[in-house]
C-alpha cells in the first residue's frame, strides 16, 4: 500500500473512532465537543498540551481550555507533570467505565436528592395550608407527592447499588 493512502486510511479510521465513541459518551451528558476532546486524549495515550489538542481538533486554544476545565470538573481527565515540559499537560483517565459510571451516577444521585428536597418543601407548604377547602384534592396531592418521593428513594437505592466506587474488585 502506498504511504499516502496508508496515512489517509489511518487518519480516516482515527476520525471515525473519535466520531463514533464520542456519540457514546454524549449519552453520559457530555457536550459533543467535550466528548470528542476526551476521546482524542484517550486515543492519544500520551499527555497533551492545549496547543496539541487545539491542533488535533482544529479548534481554538480557548475552546480546548474550556473543554478541559469541564472534563477536569467531571474527573474524566487529569493534569500531569512531565520533566522538562513547562506547559500544562492533560491525559484522559484510564479507568473509563468506572469514571463515567461514577460521574453519571453522582449526577443522578444529586438530581434525585434535589428533587426530593423540593418535593418535601412543596409537601410542607401543602401541610401548612390547613384551611384548604378541597380536602380530597389536598389529600390526593399529598399522596402523589409521597409516591414521587418513594420513587426517588428507589432511584437512589438502584444507582447506589450500581456505583462502581462501592463495588469490590474481583
Amino acid at each position: 500500500m502506498h504511504k499516502t493512502n496508508e496515512k489517509e486510511l489511518l487518519e480516516n479510521v482515527h476520525n471515525q473512532l473519535i466520531s463514533e465513541f464520542s456519540q457514546t459518551l454524549e449519552m453520559f451528558d457530555l457536550s459533543p465537543s467535550d466528548a470528542k476532546l476526551f476521546v482524542t486524549l484517550y486515543i492519544n495515550k500520551e499527555p497533551m498540551t492545549l496547543d496539541e489538542m487545539s491542533q488535533a481538533m482544529g479548534k481554538s486554544k480557548t475552546s480546548m481550555s474550556t473543554g478541559i476545565r469541564s472534563l477536569l470538573e467531571s474527573n474524566l481527565v487529569e493534569r500531569v507533570w512531565k520533566k522538562g515540559v513547562r506547559k500544562d499537560l492533560y491525559q484522559a483517565s484510564e479507568h473509563l467505565y468506572r469514571k463515567f459510571m461514577s460521574a453519571y451516577i453522582d449526577k443522578w444521585l444529586d438530581a434525585a436528592d434535589r428533587q426530593k428536597q423540593s418535593l418535601k418543601e412543596i409537601e410542607n407548604v401543602l401541610q401548612e395550608q390547613g384551611h384548604y377547602s378541597d380536602q380530597k384534592n389536598r389529600q390526593s396531592l399529598r399522596s402523589r407527592i409521597g409516591d414521587m418521593i418513594e420513587f426517588l428513594h428507589l432511584i437512589e437505592a438502584t444507582f447506589q447499588d450500581m456505583d462502581p466506587k462501592k463495588q469490590v474488585k474481583k
